[in-house]
């Protein structure tokens, strides 16, 4: 009986392989923070930032339901999100609650996102989603912290 070994590493595969997990990491955390800030945007809108949410700078009326609390998880989120803090339990609250305007506030209108105005609603909530299940990448406070207490 003959065993057979497995090939071995080179050390250009190895090279390579840490380097695609270093631009990996990179990657994730540059679409966590564009994801974030686009989301923050959105939020902010919601209290009269960027032209409101009539287009003349009006914001929803304070303690407002569900209009008021919804801009103020989405801009509380998409900061932790950015910074990278806490972010897959931002990330999951994110993505219920735009789960739940899209199911709520969207699709008694028509069934299709297209139809209904929900398709950022339901982009965001499978994006954020997607950054609760992944991780935030390698680029967070939270990195940057525990490198400095390393120091």
């Amino acid at each position: 009986m003959t065993t057979q070994s497995l090939p071995r590493q080179t050390t250009t595969t190895a090279a390579a392989a840490a380097k695609q997990d270093k631009l990996t990491g990179v990657t994730i955390s540059a679409f966590r923070v564009v994801v974030a800030f686009l989301f923050l945007c959105h939020g902010l809108q919601g209290f009269g930032a960027f032209g409101g949410i009539d287009g003349a700078g009006t914001g929803v009326e304070f303690g407002s339901w569900p209009g008021f609390y919804a801009s103020l998880i989405e801009t509380v989120t998409a900061v932790l999100v950015g910074a990278g803090v806490f972010t897959r339990t931002a990330a999951l609250l994110a993505s219920g609650t735009m789960a739940y305007a899209y199911f709520v506030m969207h699709q008694e209108i028509a069934l299709l996102p297209l139809q209904n105005m929900g398709e950022p609603a339901a982009l965001y909530s499978w994006v954020f989603l997607l950054i609760a299940v992944i991780g935030p990448g390698s680029l967070t406070v939270s990195a940057l912290r525990r490198f400095r207490r390393r120091i």
